[in-house]
């Protein structure tokens, strides 16, 4: 993985996300890949009625936990920095075009009675399984 392309994921997230996925293409679509890192939530259906719970956290937990982590980069605006600039010159415009399209696409806002210094755990969940979504569109480009 090009590390330091997306927010949040850095030389020691992709490492660990490259060793405990190895193969990503035995996840046909991105949710399959959600649903291998466990955030995704809970459903209890019975007859016409569906409620959504809890996230499972079935998944594999280094990688629910490095994308969580990964996720509260997503609380500052995105900016190049000397290191980012540096990285970024290894890598191609098509990786450079989806690595912008990530922050770019915000699951929502920070709610404004929010702290600014720490978003909720919802949020943060949210943004977590939607950087899954580009993490494995990515390894599979």
């Amino acid at each position: 993985m090009p590390t330091g392309l997306l927010p949040g994921v850095v030389d020691l997230s992709a490492l660990i996300l490259g060793t405990e996925v190895m193969d990503w293409h035995r996840f046909a679509i991105a949710e399959a890949f959600m649903g291998f890192t466990g955030l995704v939530p809970s459903e209890y259906s019975s007859g016409d009625g569906r409620r959504c719970g809890h996230i499972t956290k079935t998944g594999n937990r280094a990688v629910r936990t490095v994308l969580a982590e990964a996720a509260h980069a997503y609380r500052h605006h995105p900016a190049i920095g000397a290191t980012l600039a540096r990285r970024q010159t290894r890598a191609g415009p098509d990786t450079l075009a989806r690595s912008w399209a990530a922050p770019a696409a915000p699951v929502r806002p920070l709610p404004a009675d929010e702290p600014p210094h720490k978003p909720t755990g919802v949020i943060v969940t949210a943004i977590a399984r939607e950087l899954a979504g580009f993490t494995w569109a990515e390894m599979i480009a």
